[in-house]
């Protein structure tokens, strides 16, 4: 209830404030209310002010309104911590449009690129200032993931601290040029000249790449420095570099003719890593053994556990797990969960299976309901395998993460 003062009957407090001046027509003395009114007048009042206190309170920290299962009149902020026009950003709009339009309420869609320290100013950013009501995504990729693995200074996020809405994997061929001696896998070891393999860094996805030639001991040197994998594949076809892989959208136009003409030879695919833990063929590429199969073939025996573990804990970071979208750990429960079971029932949808082809290079959108727990395992990398990751850059790249 608002009381009515008069304009007129109002002068200023010395302090600015208003106050009722008296009426002269009024008598001069006033009876003093009783203690029993007086303290009921002060009763009220307290009351109302709490009222106020709790109704301003929800005012300024209403519920989301995400939280009712209709994203009516929202609309989803996505960060996308890179480029605008690479393979990432081409995924996550594709990815996020056909979400949103699921999404019971139809939200609108708001990619938003920040492609600074390649990919991790933009998470950096999100982490620091993203609503926890279920509009704002994070997009990640290899490229966001390895930094955080390595724990560089200038990461300033932790997955740990996201929940994730739907993951997607991909996977990756390793090919080698003919003309440099290679005809099978058992041309890797004992060379006579290292083969010279094509980069853009080893704290990249090229990295995952570099604990299977590793793991494999295989003959390699590496030059880094190219500015995609397309550009080292020309590399190769010049005889400038000697052994690449290519991811699986790029394989097929990348690689495939050079094959069929004798070019280069497909050696392994890197492989997947399934729901046990177990690394097994690429769906995508059925026939090619992958790099513990290689190892086997090379040497009659399984890989050491620590060096085999190390590989797998990376090949699932960059690969099996390769991308997804993530919200705020504070996102309300029925926020997620929406966006999850939507995602799920997206990627169970022959339609969207066969629009979403090309741009998700057979893998699966993964949104089940353990998926939290599962990428949740996945990003909890232990202190032993990181020590492995800085030990080969450091030894064999010179690369050294303070």
């Amino acid at each position: 209830m608002t009381q009515h003062v008069d304009v007129k009957d109002v002068t200023a407090d010395p302090d600015g404030s208003a106050v009722p001046t008296q009426d002269p027509q009024e008598p001069q003395d006033r009876a003093t209310p009783s203690p029993r009114l007086a303290a009921a007048v002060v009763a009220g009042f307290a009351a109302l002010a709490v009222g106020v206190s709790v109704l301003g309170g929800d005012l300024l920290n209403p519920a989301a309104s995400t939280t009712d299962g209709d994203y009516s009149g929202e609309t989803v902020e996505m960060m996308i911590p890179l480029a605008e026009g690479g393979g990432t950003d081409t995924w996550a709009r594709f990815v996020a449009t056909e979400l949103t339009h699921q999404v019971p309420g139809s939200p609108g869609l708001a990619p938003v690129n920040d492609d600074g320290g390649e990919g991790i100013l933009g998470t950096n950013h999100f982490m620091s200032s993203a609503r926890t009501d279920g509009t704002e995504v994070l997009v990640s990729t290899a490229s966001t993931v390895v930094p955080y693995l390595l724990d560089m200074p200038s990461v300033r996020y932790d997955f740990a601290d996201l929940r994730p809405i739907l993951a997607n994997g991909t996977g990756a061929v390793v090919y080698a040029r003919a003309a440099a001696g290679v005809q099978g896998v058992e041309d890797l070891v004992e060379r006579d000249k290292p083969l010279v393999f094509g980069g853009i860094a080893a704290t990249s996805l090229d990295l995952t790449t570099l604990l299977a030639f590793d793991l494999l001991g295989a003959d390699v040197t590496s030059t880094f420095g190219f500015e995609g994998r397309g550009p080292v594949n020309l590399a190769l076809q010049r005889g400038e570099v000697d052994i690449d892989y290519q991811t699986t959208s790029s394989y097929g136009p990348a690689v495939e003719p050079l094959v069929e003409d004798g070019t280069a030879v497909p050696l392994f695919s890197l492989g997947q890593v399934d729901e046990s833990g177990e690394i097994v063929r690429d769906p995508n590429f059925p026939d090619l053994p992958t790099v513990v199969e290689v190892y086997e073939q090379l040497n009659g025996e399984q890989p050491d556990a620590d060096a085999l573990e190390t590989y797998r804990a990376i090949l699932a970071l960059t690969y099996t797990y390769q991308k997804a979208l993530w919200v705020p750990e504070d996102t309300p429960d029925e926020a997620v969960e929406l966006l999850r079971s939507t995602a799920e029932d997206m990627g169970a949808d022959p339609d969207f299976q066969e629009s979403a082809a090309e741009v998700l290079g057979g893998y699966p959108i993964d949104a089940s309901p353990d998926l939290a727990e599962r990428i949740g395992d996945a990003y909890r990398v232990d202190d032993a395998v990181r020590e492995d990751v800085l030990e080969l850059l450091e030894t064999d790249h010179d690369i050294t993460i303070d």
